[in-house]
């Protein structure tokens, strides 16, 4: 762990009283500290700095709306921001998908979606639909009612008699299958179990299932067989089930598509979640995006019940604007996608030099490793290692941020996120593996891993 810092002690909490140095700037891929030390954003922070730090573009468009206004009250005023951030948000969503709800980080907008799916079956004459089924493991976002859908029981437990949890299925972990199934095979195997727990649960009682296209924090940029997502949708068909996707973490370009649901065009969702890269750090921004048919009908029965102070702030939207300029300007959906590649080149010859190294994984920029004790049998490392921190840790000394999360619903096992900004170029990519490779070494010596694959 880092040492402790001398500074006064903070009126600050959060999770844990770690304390880190003190930010001074951002600058393209790097973050420096007040001491004037580098670190390589190896991470958009938690997969959010999706164009990088302190974009003089992203700044000016702020600094132009600052001086007309920076908050009216949606009640009061409509404002072009707003306006047109809602059109243009419409033009990159699947076809029918072109009515924008404005939040302000992705737990509100997972809960707006299934408030709006709610509603919807009620206005429709369907008021018995009301459960969400979503996958385990998985990340929705910490309110109660995202936490209902979270597939972490760390999380959720402490709460539990605070909330109604919801049906889970099991998320396609195929990589730790070991069953002589091809994936095809394995893709068709996880997405019925969705089919089995509908019937389960009754199909006139559920509502919607939502899901990460591409796996985030809690499942390490886990990828489903093609043909999984396909058939979800077949089965949501089948029952009148609504289909969420969440992309609060993979929207916005970060998987090489804008987003992460466009890698399976036949699977098109009938509601989607957005925020992180969506305004890219620059200010607090999410939105809902839903098909027409499914909010006329709940405006038509006296409005959506539902709503949040800085829905659709004008300083907010003109900063995801911005955003959306910046990446059509760089092509940084092709940058995405061109420098993962690389990036994942990499992580894979690393896998080949480090026995522990179990598996590498994602799409774009949104890349994981898992570290296991056998990779014949993905048993995880020890506990008692805590390299989910060790390494993140080892990394952080050389001056690369990484993300980490235990793997197995919370619990066990050790994968790490490296989503660097989409604006990477080679040379950085060969930054993240160098200082990468340094760490691992490191974390190696110190938990006494044969580092030879």
């Amino acid at each position: 762990m880092s040492e402790p810092l001398a500074r006064p002690p903070s009126h600050l909490f959060y999770q844990t009283r770690q304390r880190r140095p003190m930010l001074d700037r951002g600058e393209g891929v790097y973050l420096y500290d007040t001491d004037g030390r580098a670190y390589l954003d190896g991470s958009s922070g938690a997969m959010v700095a999706n164009i990088g730090h302190s974009n003089p573009n992203v700044l000016e468009a702020m600094r132009r709306q600052m001086e007309k206004a920076t908050f009216g009250y949606r009640l009061h005023f409509e404002n072009e921001p707003a306006e047109k951030l809602a059109a243009r948000t419409a033009q990159y969503m699947p076809d029918g998908l072109d009515r924008v709800f404005f939040v302000s980080g992705g737990s509100e907008a997972v809960e707006s979606c299934i408030k709006l799916a709610r509603q919807y079956t009620i206005a429709v004459g369907e008021p018995q639909r009301w459960k969400v089924i979503s996958r385990f493991p998985s990340y929705h976002g910490s309110t109660l009612g995202a936490l209902s859908l979270t597939g972490m029981a760390t999380m959720s437990a402490p709460f539990a008699p605070m909330m109604r949890e919801m049906p889970k299925i099991p998320a396609p972990t195929c990589y730790l299958d070991r069953d002589g199934l091809s994936d095809e095979e394995r893709g068709l195997r996880y997405a019925n179990m969705l089919r089995d727990r509908i019937l389960q649960e009754g199909p006139e009682t559920v509502l919607t299932f939502i899901v990460e296209p591409i796996g985030g924090a809690s499942t390490g940029a886990l990828v489903a067989p093609d043909n999984y997502l396909p058939r979800i949708r077949e089965i949501c068909d089948e029952f009148g089930i609504l289909l969420i996707y969440d992309e609060v973490m993979t929207g916005a370009g970060r998987t090489g598509r804008f987003l992460g649901g466009d890698h399976w065009p036949d699977a098109r969702p009938d509601i989607v979640a957005l925020s992180k890269g969506f305004a890219a750090g620059y200010a607090p921004l999410g939105a809902m995006v839903a098909a027409r048919r499914l909010v006329e009908p709940v405006l038509d029965a006296g409005g959506f019940i539902h709503g949040y102070t800085y829905a659709g702030n004008p300083l907010a939207c003109a900063a995801g604007l911005a955003v959306l300029d910046e990446i059509e300007r760089q092509g940084l959906v092709h940058n995405a996608e061109a420098m993962g590649g690389k990036l994942k080149e990499g992580l894979e010859s690393l896998m080949q030099r480090y026995s522990f190294i179990g598996d590498v994984r994602g799409k774009g920029l949104l890349l994981a490793f898992e570290l296991v004790a056998d990779r014949s049998t993905m048993e995880p490392l020890p506990k008692g290692l805590n390299a989910h921190v060790e390494l993140v840790e080892e990394a952080y000394k050389r001056g690369l941020i990484v993300y980490s999360r235990r793997t197995r619903g919370g619990i066990a096992g050790d994968h790490f996120l490296v989503c660097p900004p989409m604006i990477v170029d080679d040379g950085h990519i060969a930054e993240i593996l160098s200082k990468l490779d340094e760490s691992i070494a490191a974390f190696a010596a110190k938990a006494g891993l044969d580092g030879g694959a």
